[in-house]
């Protein structure tokens, strides 16, 4: 028998697990990443069917007990594009603690259950094969090898010539991060990258997951052009 639809609550909880780093509050102390980056004071993920919202562990008691009064009054999200009702209240509360030095906001997105086929030329990123990376724009990524599986690539005259590789990583899901050098950009490079990597994260027994902003939209044609289905729309403050 199928198991039934994971909610897109679910898959929420899912994202917010791997992008924040979490005390035993459940207040988000940095970002899931390499560098555990500072985290926003606050996260609000709407869905169709219920929100999530996080704040920093060193944001005053008084101003999360206000900001949590304004995320229970939130609607779902029936258009995820529509910018949170109580955006404005959110930016004057924290401006009060603080000034509210980044605003972000974007899609997140889960895949289909078909993927394209992996291409010949994808390969898999290891300390045997560095050398595809260097002497080229991608050569930062040198770093994420052995730390950041799955990590591919698809190369092109022994260079890669874009990379994807897990950001984020929970035994749950994992976060894609994905680059494509200047001169090999819109030949689908990026779009069979991605494709290869959420593959390798489902033989790891994990969900592969997509976000990014709402201004980008050469991420947000790979997701379109891969069939990636859009269950979140994120908005943080820093």
């Amino acid at each position: 028998m199928p198991h039934p639809p994971r909610p897109d609550s679910d898959w929420l909880e899912l994202h917010l697990s791997a992008l924040f780093v979490h005390d035993e509050r459940g207040r988000i102390v940095t970002r899931n990443a390499l560098d555990r980056g500072p985290a926003p004071r606050f996260f609000l993920g709407r869905t169709p069917d219920g929100n999530r919202w996080r704040f920093r562990d060193d944001l005053p008691d008084d101003f999360v007990s206000r900001l949590e009064a304004l995320c229970r009054e939130e609607p779902p999200a029936t258009d995820l594009r529509a910018p949170p009702r109580h955006g404005e209240r959110y930016r004057e509360l924290l401006a009060a603690d603080a000034p509210v030095a980044e605003t972000w906001s974007g899609p997140a997105y889960r895949f289909p259950a078909a993927l394209p086929p992996t291409t010949p030329d994808v390969v898999r990123l290891t300390a045997g094969n560095a050398h595809l990376l260097r002497g080229g724009d991608l050569e930062p990524w040198l770093e994420d090898i052995g730390r950041s599986e799955p990590l591919v690539a698809i190369v092109q005259e022994d260079r890669a010539v874009s990379v994807c590789g897990s950001v984020r990583i929970t035994p749950e899901a994992h976060e894609a991060g994905v680059e494509t050098s200047a001169n090999a950009r819109g030949r689908g490079f990026a779009v069979a990258v991605v494709a290869a990597w959420a593959r390798a994260v489902r033989e790891l027994g994990a969900e592969p997951l997509y976000s990014t902003s709402w201004d980008n939209a050469t991420s947000q044609a790979v997701a379109r052009k891969l069939g990636l289905i859009p269950y979140a729309s994120d908005y943080w403050l820093a």
